[in-house]
């Protein structure tokens, strides 16, 4: 069976005098807690053979932080089609992942990570 991770990106800092939202980083909570995710997900035994993100700075800086506390996860293919997306273009993306991807990583932001989780998960599960 395939199995699909999803993971928002970490707390990122809007006091950041950036100009663009692309560009926003993490906060140094959002990077501890991102960090924290990574160790998490090791100790769950998780293992990724791919990994697909939003290319924008905050997701960028989460799976390094991720990494950081996990060990290791495959390079992510960026998409921008990531970036601030519906649940349709993520589900369109998913579609898209490798064949032989048995186990993905998909890296993004909300609203649009929950909602797929809300379009993939039958009501009344769990």
């Amino acid at each position: 069976m395939k199995t699909l991770t999803l993971l928002r990106h970490a707390k990122s800092g809007w006091d950041d005098p950036v100009t663009r939202d692309f560009d926003r980083p993490l906060n140094p909570k959002g990077r501890r807690a991102a960090a924290l995710v990574g160790r998490h997900m090791r100790e769950l035994g998780l293992s990724f053979d791919h990994v697909v993100a939003s290319p924008d700075v905050r997701v960028g800086e989460t799976l390094d932080e991720v990494r950081g506390g996990y060990g290791h996860t495959p390079e992510p293919a960026l998409d921008r089609r990531i970036y601030l997306a519906s649940s349709a273009t993520l589900l369109d993306v998913v579609r898209e992942l490798p064949g032989d991807a048995a186990r993905a990583l998909m890296i993004g932001h909300n609203p649009g990570l929950e909602d797929l989780v809300l379009m993939l998960v039958p009501e009344g599960t769990g």
